[in-house]
């Protein structure tokens, strides 16, 4: 089955400005069939995510977490959790507007305090080419980083999988999928 997803999304639960509801009629009018609710560590309310599974939508929705961790300065890693499976993602690598090898040196760092399993090659939903390289041997994942409705959309990951979040999870840290971005 075809499938298309965002793996990075915020909402009021942090720094966004689209409620969970708005978010996920946002990308359900979008023809998303996931999204992965990551919003940051420092700000996310308790019990934020608790209406998940009462929402009216079609989309399957992962809950997770961007991550703030000190490595140098500090970078940003997704932890979006599955039903057994957990992802865990790189986040925005040119935001810390580093040279590729000194960013290369934070990944390697990171890598040894966490599984990461894939680096995003975009930058609020535009493609960020020069982290799209073979030295960095991990998945390379397309992402929005919505914080707007206008953000919504820019950038996702499609994949031909069985519609389960285990199964999205292992196609994407195998490299099973391709990246699409808008315009």
């Amino acid at each position: 089955m075809l499938l298309k997803g965002a793996l990075h999304v915020h909402t009021t639960c942090s720094d966004g400005s689209l409620s969970v509801s708005e978010v996920a009629n946002v990308y359900e009018s979008l023809g998303f069939d996931f999204i992965a609710l990551t919003d940051h560590d420092y700000l996310l309310r308790q019990g934020c995510y608790d209406d998940v599974s009462s929402l009216t939508t079609k989309l399957m929705i992962f809950t997770g977490v961007e991550l703030t961790v000190f490595e140098k300065g500090y970078v940003h890693i997704n932890r979006i959790s599955g039903d057994k499976e957990v992802l865990h993602i790189f986040n925005h690598p040119a935001d810390l507007d580093l040279p590729v090898s000194k960013v290369i040196e934070r990944i390697t760092l990171v890598a040894k305090r966490f599984p990461i399993d894939a680096i995003e090659i975009t930058s609020k939903g535009f493609k960020t080419p020069e982290f799209d390289i073979p030295r960095i041997p991990y998945s390379k994942v397309a992402s929005d980083d919505s914080h707007t409705r206008s953000g919504c959309g820019r950038a996702w990951v499609e994949m031909d999988c069985r519609r389960n979040k285990d199964s999205i999870i292992r196609a994407i840290k195998l490299g099973k999928f391709w990246n699409c971005y808008v315009g």
